[in-house]
């Protein structure tokens, strides 16, 4: 990416940007293909998802991301730049569109600051095919019209413009400009929501034969177990929400970013009207500079009514053979997968607890050093699904799943995240999640399996993950 010593706040003028636009366009035609360009300015303190309210337009693809414990918030939404791919090099296939993007990509302003120039927003879906008429792609790469972030107290807008040989720049300036001032000092409106609740009079219904057909699909995960075809597995339960009005996807956002601010909420757009959205508690990868971090999230207890009713409950987490077992299975696949990569891991040497609202899980921080070569995507392609979503081995657990749910996962249990024009990103898990399409919604929980898993235990884990994207929907 060629960065230009281009000041875009000390020479803002509508001439100067049309000029610069100009400059950029004849260099597309020179190249015979179409430039990304970024353009970065620092404004005035805003909330990302105010502003993503503000503007809010179905029709249009957003992404979202939030976690508050660590200050940081980043929205991008309409299209700059898309591409979309499946199969079993779709990790590969969007890392090279990155790579050609950013080589003929022209950014002003100051990279340096947190969430400054292009960004590439990803959602990667559970498997890497997905079937016809399912609202997401098995991989989409977004890269947003304009972006708005903030961390740490900083706030950064972007925006992002493909110009080509032909491209009208008086009319991308103006549009640019328009945006440029209108960040510079945000009139926020208020989302035009439904007059009445959507969660009113909603009603849930289970998909795919409810607790029985569940518990009968953990016992045969059981039995596959102990047959030795696998050491884990993951089966997740789907709940459907129908509702009297439609579901605003981003007023239960605020109330997830609320209610869980030690976990990632998100919002993934498709532009034709549903949404992705959830708070997911496990981070799949995030690399800054040359440090790589990920982690271990498998076994779960609930949380007590009393400090010492949820310490017990922690402790007894701490204990579970079960549980920790099915911990250590996918702290080791972690380390298996990022083996071949050269990465040397440190982490704990016994697992921590970590606590939300309403359930709290046994938790290993992973840290490594990425080796010269080594990029972000290469580490998601050898890390996704994990056995915390999946099973392992992977080849047996993930084929077994389809035929034990019963229907298809899309984005949950997928990756979702971002890189940067530095190779720099983050991405989670879509745990905790539901897809929301206008007045109806789906719901998704799953439980690890392993040795010694109970059907009935099972079964209320998964009630017990599914209350966070209840309320929210049913509060909406």
């Amino acid at each position: 990416m060629t960065v230009l010593p281009i000041d875009p706040v000390a020479n803002a003028s509508p001439g100067a940007l049309t000029g610069f636009l100009s400059e950029c366009r004849d260099g597309a035609a020179r190249a015979g293909r179409p430039r990304l360009v970024s353009i970065t300015i620092q404004v005035e303190d805003l909330d990302p998802l105010a502003v993503l309210e503000s503007i809010f337009e179905p029709g249009e693809r957003h992404f979202y991301a939030e976690r508050p414990s660590e200050g940081w918030a980043v929205a991008g939404a309409e299209t700059a730049l898309t591409f979309s791919t499946s199969g079993p090099g779709r990790f590969e296939a969007c890392q090279r569109f990155v790579d050609e993007a950013l080589g003929d990509a022209v950014a002003v302003g100051d990279q340096e600051v947190p969430f400054g120039g292009p960004h590439f927003f990803a959602a990667f879906s559970f498997l890497d095919s997905v079937g016809a008429g399912e609202p997401f792609e098995a991989a989409r790469l977004l890269v947003p019209r304009w972006q708005v972030a903030r961390r740490d107290g900083r706030t950064t807008a972007v925006a992002n413009l493909l110009v080509a040989g032909d491209s009208p720049v008086e009319s991308l300036a103006s549009r640019v400009w328009r945006a440029h001032s209108k960040f510079r000092s945000f009139d926020f409106r208020p989302p035009e929501l439904p007059d009445e609740r959507s969660g009113t009079g909603a009603r849930v219904g289970e998909v795919e034969g409810g607790r029985q057909a569940y518990e009968e699909a953990v016992a045969t995960a059981v039995g596959l177990i102990s047959r030795g075809g696998l050491e884990k597995i993951v089966i997740a339960r789907a709940k459907d929400v129908s509702a009297a009005a439609p579901f605003h996807p981003l007023t239960m956002l605020n109330g997830l970013r609320q209610r869980f601010p030690d976990c990632s909420a998100f919002s993934v757009a498709n532009g034709r009207g549903q949404s992705f959205i959830g708070a997911s508690p496990e981070r799949l990868l995030r690399v800054e500079g040359r440090v790589a971090l990920t982690e271990a999230l498998a076994g779960s207890a609930g949380r007590g009514a009393t400090a010492s009713e949820d310490a017990a409950l922690g402790a007894g987490l701490l204990r579970s053979d079960k549980d920790l077992r099915e911990h250590r299975i996918v702290l080791d696949s972690i380390l298996r997968e990022l083996g071949p990569l050269g990465l040397e891991a440190s982490y704990p040497a016994r697992p921590l607890l970590r606590r939300l609202s309403n359930v709290q899980h046994l938790h290993t921080p992973v840290e490594a050093t990425l080796p010269e070569g080594v990029r972000l995507l290469d580490m998601v392609a050898r890390l996704h699904p994990t056995p915390a979503v999946g099973g392992t081995p992977r080849a047996a657990a993930v084929p077994a799943i389809g035929e034990l749910e019963g229907f298809a996962r899309g984005l949950y249990g997928g990756a979702l995240g971002w890189i940067d024009s530095r190779g720099a990103g983050e991405f989670v898990v879509g745990l905790r999640s539901a897809l929301v399409d206008g007045s109806r919604a789906r719901m998704y929980a799953g439980a690890g399996i392993v040795a010694g898993s109970s059907p009935e235990a099972e079964f209320e884990e998964t009630e017990l993950k599914f209350s966070a994207m209840q309320d929210a929907l049913l509060g909406a």
